[in-house]
């Protein structure tokens, strides 16, 4: 056998490891105009024509933070936005206070807060404490780079591991639907794989006067309370209920995850 070629090799990694073949097509149809549809057809046994949903979650989340960290949409801004003169900011939050909107805390309550939070660090775990240290001592561009960093190395994961979190709310709010707890893992991961393809074109779709954004982002919002329908059936009022649950459960959970997440990324 010959070795392989350039294109070869590229065509055996596209197919078999990013998923970019026929089943992706199919796949991609039902994903995005049929919310809940795939779904059902793995679980009713038409499995072989479509991709498997664990690879279409892992394509869509790796292609979704790459796009992220190349474009600069992982930014976490510590600092007035880019573009935003530093007077702008300074009045914007002169004015803020003024309207009583935040409070004006003194310099030495702030250095005080920060003073104890890195105590508190320090009497759980002292390596800890060292890092928190070193973080507070960076300058802007070394802290940002610290966020992006963990951004890319740690969030991931963070999200991932809440996919058994989401399945397990639904199968608490579908008590009584005879839905296994396999089946509710299976949508987690339909659901988690079109919300990361949503985002990703959310990047790299030109916004004509604010329209694709617009319809984006409201396919996004709607997206799994009209999937949660099709796949587990109920009325809209209760389908909605349960959406509205769901949400604030898994918010709130994916909230604290991807914070311990940027936590482990400055403390490691």
């Amino acid at each position: 056998m010959h070795p392989p070629s350039t294109r070869e090799f590229l065509h055996e990694f596209i197919g078999h490891y990013v998923a970019l073949e026929g089943k992706l097509w199919k796949s991609l149809l039902l994903l995005l105009f049929r919310p809940g549809q795939l779904t059902l057809e793995y679980i009713n046994g038409r499995r072989v024509r479509y991709i498997q949903p664990l690879r279409l979650y892992l394509t869509f989340s790796l292609i979704f933070f790459a796009v992220a960290k190349y474009t600069g949409h992982d930014d976490v801004p510590a600092q007035p936005q880019r573009g935003q003169a530093p007077a702008a900011a300074a009045a914007h939050d002169k004015a803020a206070k003024k309207d009583g909107l935040v409070r004006e805390d003194e310099p030495g309550e702030i250095a005080e807060g920060t003073v104890e939070l890195r105590k508190g660090i320090s009497n759980v775990n002292a390596h800890w404490g060292e890092q928190a240290d070193r973080f507070s001592n960076m300058s802007p561009a070394e802290r940002d780079k610290v966020m992006r960093t963990a951004f890319s190395s740690y969030v991931p994961y963070a999200v991932f591991l809440m996919m058994p979190l989401f399945a397990l709310y639904l199968k608490v709010l579908y008590l009584g639907s005879g839905r296994r707890y396999g089946e509710h893992l299976l949508f987690a991961l339909h659901v988690h794989g079109f919300a990361f393809l949503a985002l990703t074109l959310l990047i790299v779709t030109p916004n004509v006067l604010g329209i694709v954004s617009f319809v984006l982002g409201l396919w996004l919002v709607f997206y799994t309370p009209v999937a949660m329908r099709r796949v587990y059936g109920g009325s809209r009022l209760v389908t909605g209920l349960r959406w509205l649950v769901l949400m604030a459960l898994h918010v709130t959970g994916l909230g604290l995850a991807i914070g311990a997440a940027f936590g482990f990324g400055i403390l490691h």
